[in-house]
């Protein structure tokens, strides 16, 4: 049976949901004002496996996830740039979706941009203000928490530890609780010589013109396509406080409903060298930089042989490790080993003990280090039906990703083609040293060349 880590309950619980009906899954999505970065792709490939998981044992998955494209990091970034926040967010959602793309991570059914519900949103604030958990002052309408009794039951936080957690929008001397977070902030007010605002989007609404607040848009959208109760909410670990407490607080004072989602699932922080990654230290490493550096499927193997809940320590010698461990399983596979041409004639007993191991592993709480290690256990077996073995892993490979990755064939230069040529020449004419002087020249333009009895051949190093 498949059990999954609750955070709401802080144990382990059988899933007991049916199998005929979706599964309603909702994932926080990245705010967008900058290049996604290492901590976005352990996140959201732990959940693209995890889901992949589910549909495997048979749940149909409705897998919700936001963009938030207005924020306070977005206005702040577009002003830099001179340009305006509808723009910049649009150009990184492009990349983000771009990203996710390469990381194979396709499992998303609807992607959901905060700007496009903002209906939703202020028939929310609305129906908080009516029922008394919301209030109005100067700059914009906020939530109490003191209202809410259950407030901090997620992360077993205080009211009082509320006010560790205050963002710029959510700032204002006339608040009744410093913890209180803001659901409409209203627009500043502009004047020619002062130029305020000239790039900070705003909206109507019955309050006035303004934005909304991070936490009230994930409400609203999930109330929008799941209703007020819904399955399961995932998303890494720092967004437990204060940005999933409010959600609940927002929700269940909305519906009188509890809980508002019945699994609460939360990937572990990722360090680099054992730091938090920061711009600052100059350890933030972004997708595309790891991609060009090494590549996708590096990433998304470092990802995926780490339990999802644990911390996760980015090292170079991480990537070294999963560079060898995906040679030794590319060998496996195409090294003769196993083929799909040669079939055993009797099948085994032993691939049900690896197929068995890998479910065993899965169903703890998705455990895919466990699983990973079940491919290479598989790979220790000194006899095995390659048919099998093939069908298993390709199986799996629905799900974790890594293991047969699309090989792109890389055009080669027109330089290094020429290079050839030349080389060809010049061992015809019995020219070695020149031979091996072009063939060290082709080494440092990043290729490595093959005589074999049908002429030379070329490939990346």
């Amino acid at each position: 049976m498949l059990k999954i880590y609750n955070t709401l309950s802080g144990k382990k619980e059988a899933v007991t949901l049916k199998k005929g009906k979706a599964v309603q899954l909702f994932v926080c999505g990245p705010t967008v004002y900058d290049y996604s970065h290492l901590g976005h792709a352990r996140t959201y490939i732990a959940f693209d496996v995890i889901v992949k998981y589910l549909k495997e044992k048979g749940y149909k998955v409705f897998y919700l996830q936001n963009i938030t494209d207005i924020d306070d990091k977005i206005i702040q970034r577009a002003q830099k740039r001179g340009i305006s926040a509808e723009k910049l967010a649009q150009d990184f959602e492009k990349e983000y979706l771009k990203d996710m793309k390469f990381l194979r991570v396709d499992s998303v059914t609807k992607y959901a941009r905060a700007t496009d519900y903002l209906k939703e949103i202020i028939s929310q604030i609305i129906m908080l203000k009516d029922k008394g958990f919301a209030y109005q002052i100067a700059d914009g309408i906020y939530y109490d928490i003191s209202k809410f009794k259950n407030y901090g039951k997620l992360s077993r936080r205080t009211a009082i530890q509320a006010e560790d957690a205050i963002s710029r929008i959510d700032e204002s001397k006339e608040k009744k609780n410093r913890g209180d977070f803001c659901l409409w902030k209203f627009a500043p007010h502009r004047t020619e010589s002062s130029g305020a605002g000239v790039f900070e989007p705003s909206w109507p609404s019955p309050f006035g013109r303004g934005r909304p607040g991070w936490h009230i848009e994930d409400t609203a959208i999930t109330q929008k396509f799941f209703g007020t109760q819904y399955d399961m909410h995932g998303g890494a670990k720092d967004l437990i406080f204060p940005h999933h407490e409010a959600e609940i607080a927002q929700m269940e004072a909305i519906s009188g409903k509890r809980p508002v989602v019945q699994y609460w699932i939360h990937t572990g922080f990722l360090t680099v060298n054992g730091k938090k990654m920061s711009k600052s230290l100059d350890n933030f490493i972004t997708i595309q930089d790891f991609i060009k550096k090494y590549s996708a499927r590096i990433l998304r193997f470092l990802v995926v042989k780490n339990y999802y809940r644990s911390p996760m320590d980015y090292t170079e010698s991480s990537v070294a490790q999963a560079k060898k461990e995906l040679a030794r399983i590319d060998e496996f596979i195409s090294g003769g080993r196993i083929s799909p041409l040669i079939l055993g004639e009797v099948r085994p007993p032993n691939i049900r003990k690896f197929e068995k191991q890998f479910a065993e592993a899965m169903d703890d709480d998705f455990n895919t280090p466990k699983a990973t290690a079940v491919i290479f256990e598989l790979m220790k077996e000194k006899e095995i039906n390659s048919a099998d073995a093939l069908k298993f892993l390709k199986k799996i490979d629905r799900i974790l990703g890594f293991i047969f990755w699309p090989k792109f064939k890389e055009k080669i230069p027109e330089s290094v083609l020429n290079l050839v040529k030349r080389r060809e020449k010049a061992r015809k004419d019995g020219l070695w040293q020149e031979a091996d002087r072009i063939r060290n020249k082709i080494t440092e333009l990043g290729w490595q060349i093959e005589d074999t009895k049908t002429g030379p051949k070329l490939k990346k190093s």
